[in-house]
Formats: structure tokens, sequence, C-alpha cells
């Protein structure tokens, strides 16, 4: 007799939520609330799993009535109100809350309006020592309130844009919050950046104002960045004002403004009363097929969005202090100043991840009290590396969650982790992976405070987010994996590219695959108990510590030097974690790959980019790869370069030269 086959075992749980936990849970108090007063399923009693799957298909079956619900839950104050939700959910182009004003900055600081909360942090900030110094929420507005004057008298209107070159401090806050106040809209760079990577993106917003450092203090190092500052000068005619923020303490180059003079006024902010889908911000993609897309994103979709990712997933409100390692050049950071949005306390660290030691993150954590502390797959992986022992070296008793994004946390992050604190006797530490992109500065899956938690798997998609897994042909997935599509518009997708007035790139960039759904580039599986596997991306951006890069830019530079004739960068994720950027070089005849250009190349890549997208390895091949139209062939070669065969990798007649595929073969062979 033969036996049917039997379904396979649902693995056991990482980590499941106390019932408290998930009592406590603002998204079990939400789905209370929505199920009384605007029809969402109620919770089913002793089953979470259900309870959730339940609310998330309303929220993307009902999307009107989600967010209509969701924004009288969190108090989203309207100062006209809104005509209907969503008055178009085509996509690109869904048009919501018409008629709605607010701002984002007004929410961002009602915290402060609070007599008994005004004395709290609203900000901590850390630098290399590890010592925190608190802003509080009554001087945060008073200085949001100054500047903000102060940039209507320099004529700033909204719609201006207002940049910052700017480090993750207190002043960066300040200046974004400022500049949404009025209206204008905030577009940001860390000071890593070289000057031509600067140029790329803010040349293209024209901005009016330019808030700049100095200089900046990283690896117990200070890096004067004066020159490229004047570059950016040069290269900016927009500008109108330059404001000189003396984080090295020189004194103001010629013809820029003082910050301190700036923020000095005790002056209650007045908020401009802008339309739901006013623009609030640019955020560049990576630029790998030319100049970074410069992507705008309204302030009713980031205010709606943010709220329900911080409050919702992250279960984040007053108390609560908010801490995520990241920079003003990544997408995090506008997340995480969206913490003051929840009235939680956020944790700005401006230095690097790993000093003095590789446990520093660890340290930051501890002395801020943080309750939850986000960080890169790639950190916890190389502290589990380096053997840190975060559970059994810090106090870290106040947090209540890791959370992980940048690339996907491979299993032996997510066992690390739990072991690291289980041990220690910390047995209800939520590890939750997340995963979104710049592209809708938020989350399509990730967190879900009443949910467990699953080694190698994110823990659900995201209220409001039709997620799916799609085959080429547009058929929806279960347990295989597929391309990660949202057939439902968000409210934080962009409302535009800047300088794209027919759409053409936007809808090329995310609808030309599948016409009217948005397609990501990531690889995904959804289970049948409902979490996501994220395989990595399926295109070929870049990603080198949570911060995005294209790989135009790194040709762009390196290809200035004159023994270079063509380069190929690839970013590889590998099964333990790890990501290998490999730089292949075809030289000019008679150049030889030697020590000094070596040096060179990556001297270069540090100095006008970032040094973090230095090569691991620069190899030298006889000719670069294309397609017949003349592209640069990348993703099959990543396909090669993890072990692809070649007849699964590429199709050898879109090839200009298929012979050179053979070398990259080998080598992921090899690997």
């Amino acid at each position: 007799m033969t036996t049917a086959p039997q379904p396979a075992e649902t693995p056991e749980p990482l980590w499941v939520p106390g019932a408290d936990r998930v009592a406590r849970a603002q998204v079990t108090r939400f789905q209370a609330w929505a199920a009384e007063r605007h029809g969402a399923p109620a919770a089913v009693p002793g089953d979470p799993a259900a309870s959730y799957a339940a609310l998330h298909r309303w929220s993307v079956d009902e999307l009107d009535t989600f967010w209509q619900a969701f924004a009288e839950w969190s108090g989203v104050r309207f100062s006209h109100p809104y005509e209907r939700v969503l008055a178009d959910r085509s996509m690109p182009g869904a048009t919501w809350f018409p008629g709605a004003t607010l701002n984002y900055a007004e929410h961002a600081l009602r915290a402060a309006e609070d007599p008994e909360r005004a004395g709290d942090p609203a900000l901590l900030h850390v630098d290399e020592t590890h010592e925190p110094t608190p802003v509080t929420w009554s001087d945060l507005r008073r200085r949001v309130g100054s500047l903000a004057e102060a940039l209507r008298r320099l004529g700033v209107r909204p719609g201006d844009r207002v940049s910052g070159y700017l480090p993750n401090v207190p002043q960066a806050v300040v200046a974004l919050l400022a500049t949404a106040a009025v209206g204008a809209v905030w577009t940001s760079c860390a000071p890593d950046f070289g000057a031509r990577s600067v140029l790329d993106r803010f040349q293209q917003v024209e901005p009016v104002v330019l808030f700049t450092v100095d200089g900046y203090r990283y690896g117990g190092k200070e890096h004067d960045r004066a020159g490229t500052v004047a570059e950016l000068r040069a290269g900016l005619p927009t500008l109108r004002a330059v404001v000189h923020i003396p984080l090295l303490g020189t004194p103001a180059p010629e013809g820029a403004l003082e910050w301190d003079a700036l923020v000095a006024d005790d002056v209650e902010p007045v908020f401009e009363q802008v339309p739901f889908d006013h623009p609030l911000w640019v955020l560049y993609s990576s630029g790998t097929t030319g100049l970074p897309k410069a992507i705008v994103q309204s302030q009713g979709g980031i205010l709606l969005e943010h709220l329900k990712q911080l409050a919702l997933h992250c279960d984040l409100g007053p108390g609560d202090r908010f801490f995520w390692y990241t920079s003003t050049g990544w997408m995090m950071w506008n997340f995480l100043v969206s913490g003051l949005l929840v009235g939680s306390t956020v944790v700005l660290y401006d230095g690097s991840p790993g000093y003095p030691d590789t446990a520093a993150q660890w340290r930051v954590a501890e002395r801020t009290g943080a309750t939850l502390y986000g960080t890169s797959a790639a950190y916890v992986m190389a502290c589990r590396k380096a053997e840190v022992h975060p559970g059994r070296d810090f106090d870290l008793s106040r947090v209540k969650c890791v959370a992980t994004t940048g690339s996907p946390l491979p299993p032996d992050g997510f066992r690390w982790l739990h072991d690291e604190f289980h041990e220690e006797g910390v047995r209800d530490m939520w590890i939750a992976s997340v995963s979104g992109g710049t592209d809708v500065c938020s989350c399509f899956a990730g967190a879900v405070p009443t949910l467990p938690v699953h080694i190698g798997e994110l823990q659900a998609p995201c209220l409001g987010t039709d997620l799916q897994a799609w085959d080429p042909h547009g058929k929806s997935l279960v347990d295989e994996v597929g391309e990660l599509v949202v057939t439902n518009p968000m409210p934080s997708m962009p409302i535009r590219f800047w300088n794209d007035p027919e759409g053409t790139r936007y809808r090329e960039s995310y609808f030309e695959m599948f016409p009217g759904v948005w397609r990501h580039g990531d690889w995904i599986t959804l289970t049948p108990r409902g979490s996501v596997v994220i395989h990595g991306r399926s295109d070929s951006t870049l990603n080198r510590q949570g911060v995005r890069m294209g790989s135009a830019d790194i040709y762009e530079v390196v290809e200035r030097l004159p023994e270079i004739r063509e380069s190929l960068v690839i970013g590889v994720e590998q099964p333990d974690g790890g990501y290998w950027m490999p730089l292949f070089v075809h030289l000019a005849p008679g150049a030889r790959l030697d020590d000094a250009l070596l040096d060179r190349i990556k001297r270069t890549i540090r100095e006008n980019l970032s040094p973090r997208h230095v090569p691991d390895e620069v190899i030298e091949v006889p000719a670069v790869p294309h397609t017949l139209t003349g592209k640069r062939i990348e993703v099959p070669v990543k396909r090669l370069l993890q072990g692809t065969p070649l007849e699964k990798a590429v199709n050898p007649g879109s090839v200009d030269n298929a012979n050179l595929l053979k070398f990259y073969e080998d080598l992921g062979r090899k690997r």
C-alpha cells in the first residue's frame, strides 16, 4: 500500500510573542477599534496569526476604508477636510485624499505641545564618544520655528528645494522639519559622498539653499570637506544661500551664513498648510543606468505611511527610544526622523558602525536606552564573526526589538541574535527583518509585533500593502520564487520623478514589466503561512551596508583613469550573509594592474563616491560583455558569479561576445 504524501510540517518558530505583548500591541488595539467603527474583522480569540491575516486582507480589499480608519485612529490633523480617500487608484497616478491640507512637520512636533513632555528628549545625539546629548521637544520646536522664519526671510517658498550635505546630527533634523514647515522640498546627501555624486543628485532639483558641514568625524578621524563644499557651491548656480555648520570648528567661508544665528530666535513655528500630495522630499535611486532617479514623495503620503509603520508595525509610541544606524544619504534616515510622529525619542548616531570596536552600535543602544534598535544584516553578521556578545556584555534590557534591513538577514543571523539574548535570560526579544525600498520610503513586509518569527523569514506583508509574488506572466505564486509586486497603490509611492514631466522614466522604472502593477526588483517567496522570504535584488543595484549606489556611479569615476578602458562592477549576496563586490577592469593598451593602479582605483572611488563602495577585489578581464545594443551586461554576470550555469543565466544570442561569459561562469564555480 502506498501512503498519500503528507503536507510539509510547519517549522517551529524561533520566537512567539507573549500574550501580554499581543494584548498591549497597538495593532491589536487598532483592530478592535476599527472593527467597532469601520467594519474591520474582529480579532480571532487566542489566534493572533488568524487575526492579523484577516486584518491584512481587509486592509487591501477595503483600501479606502482602511486608510480612512487609520488616519482617524492616529489623529491626523487635516486643516481642510478631504473629499474622499482615494479618488484614482491607478498606478502610477493614484490620487489620495484630494482636497485635504496638512503639514508633516506639525505632526512631527505634536509632542512638544504637551507641557508634561516638553522637557523630555525628542532627540538623543551620539557621536563616537558614545555619550548621548539630548535635544528636548520644546527646544526642537523652538529651533524649527526660528529656522523656518529664517528660510522665509531668505525667500524660500512652498515648492522650493532645500538641500543638506550633512551627517546624522540634530541640525539635519531641524533643517528637514523647518523645510517641511514652510512647504519647501527637502533633499540630502551624506558628507562621505564625493562632489560628483552629490551634484548628480542636487543639480537635478536645483536647490535654493544648501546646509553644509565643514567636515565630519568617522573612525576616530576628522574628514575635512571644505574643498567639496566649494565644488558644490560652484556647481549649484540656483543657490541663494549657503548655511555653514562648523562641526570641526572652522569659520564660515565667505558668503555663507552661520547656523547658530539662524536658530537663535524664540519663535513659534508656522506650519504652511499644503495639499496632501504636496512634495515633502526628494530621495535618490542608485543611478544604475544613468543619473540617479530623483524620487518625489508627498507630505501626506509619507505622514500616513510612516505613522502606520511606526505605530502598528514597529509598535512605537511615547516613552520609546528609536535607534536605527543610518546616514542622511539613505531612506532609513528619513524613516528614523519620522519616529517623532509617534512621539518617540529619536537616537541619532553620527559615527562609524564599528568604532572603536565592532560592538559600537550595541554600546550606543545601551547608553541611549533604545527600545527599538535597527541595524543592517551585514552588521549582525559581522558581530557574529567577531564573537561580539551583546546580551552578555551590555545592559540591553530596554530593547524590545532588534530590527534589520538593507539586505536579507541570513538564517544564521536570526539564530545568533536569538541565542545571544535567550542565553542571557532575555527570552522576549523580538527580531524583525524588514524589507522595502527608497522608492516608497517604507516597508513592503516585515515587523508585526503579534506574530511569531521564523528563521530566515519576514513576519508578514504590511497593512495596506497588496504584496504578491508573480511569475513572468503575472500569475500569483505561493511557496515559489517570484517577482515582488504590489497590486494596489500605497500613499508613499512617488508622486513623480523630478524632471520627468511625462512620467516616462517613472513608468519604465516600476510598471514596464507589469503595466498598472508595481514591480520592485526583488525576488521573494510568500509562504503558505503568510510570511515572506527575500532572495535579493533582481536588478543590479549595488547595496553595500544598507547604502545603495548604482554601477553607473562607479563607472563614471573609474573610467576617468586613463589606464581603464572599461569596467564592470557586480554586487553579489552570499549564502553566509556577506556581500562580495568585485570590480572587473578592461585595461587600456600598455597599462598594468599593479599596486599603484590598484591604489588609484580604490582611492578614486573612496574620494569621489563613498568609502563603502570600494570594491573587495579588482580583477583584470580581456573585455566587458555587452548586449547587442551596447549596454553592459550586469544581471547575467551576477547570476554567473552566484553559480548559475551559463545556459540558465543568459541568452548567448543577446550578447555581443558570448565567449567572454565563460570567464565569469568559471569564477562563479570556483567561488
